[in-house]
This record gives structure tokens, sequence and C-alpha cells, in this order.
């Protein structure tokens, strides 16, 4: 692939490896109506937090705006589909552990509040259920970081989040 110039598109820079993060988007699918979320439980097959409710979350591929990430990885796992420009940033997410990126992870949390189709499990190998839960009844059994951003969002609190650094 030949690098070109052009006055819209700049040459890129050489990578920054030593700061490489991994980029993942989460959404919060708020019913602000009935005050519902859109939560997923993790199956027992799954990569990590085997049976632990989460929110729709998954790494952003190379080339791939954080928004198109979240709108994709929305709709595989629950076939919801919002569009790019209607999620709003809820929270952020700098986490240092868990995945082989040498500067961590950084989750953006969106939150959307118009979506059509309505919630189904659409990856039965990695999540046991995807369903509307009550904002007031989140269950215990939540991944930490999601479930401190949803909790942060849902009552207003700090917009960002650290996990795991000194």
């Amino acid at each position: 692939m030949s690098q070109r110039t052009t006055d819209d598109q700049p040459k890129a820079l050489p990578p920054a490896l030593e700061s490489m993060t991994l980029l993942v988007a989460a959404v919060i699918v708020h019913d602000k109506a009935t005050n519902r979320v859109v939560l997923l439980q993790r199956s027992q097959n799954a990569k990590f937090a085997q049976g632990m409710w989460d929110l729709p979350v998954g790494k952003s591929e190379p080339g791939e705006p954080i928004t198109e990430t979240a709108v994709r990885e929305l709709h595989e796992e629950t076939g919801l589909t919002v569009k790019p420009e209607s999620l709003k940033v809820a929270h952020i997410i700098h986490g240092a552990w868990g995945v082989e990126a040498p500067n961590g992870f950084l989750t953006v949390v969106f939150a959307a509040h118009e979506w059509t189709g309505e919630p189904e499990n659409r990856e039965p190998r990695k999540h046991a259920q995807v369903r509307w839960v009550d904002a007031g009844s989140i269950p215990e059994n939540f991944v930490d970081t999601t479930s401190s951003a949803l909790h942060r969002y849902l009552s207003a609190g700090p917009e960002v989040s650290l996990d795991g650094w000194q």
C-alpha cells in the first residue's frame, strides 16, 4: 500500500507502538419513558466474566470510528439498531488490566435513547440472555467496569473511571 499525501489526507505518522491502547465501545440503551436499560448476561462459554451481566460491548476494528463500533456491536449482540449520530457519550473507562495492550483499554460508553427493534440474543454461544432490565434493579453480578459506568450514568455521576492504575 503506497502512502499518498493529499490536502485532506496527510501522510500517516509512524505507529506509536509503545502507547497502544485497545479501543472498546459499549452502549447503554435507555428507555427513559419506562426507565429500563438493555443488558446481556454472558454465557458459560464467554471468553471472560462467565455468567455475569454486562452492557452490549465490543472491540473496535482497524480503521473503524468508535461510533460505528458501538452501532455494529449493539446490532450484532442484541439486534437493536441505532444511528451513530444519535449516540451520546455517557462515560469513559480507562482500564489498566485484562487485555494484551501495553496501555490497557479505553472504553467509550455511549447512551442511546432512540433505537429500532426489540432486544434479542443474537449470539447465544456468547450470551445466556439479552433483555430489558429496570434501571432500579440492576443485577449485582455485573462486570465491574461497565457496572460502574452504568451506575454513574444513571446517577449523573463522574464521567470518567480509572481502573487498575496506581
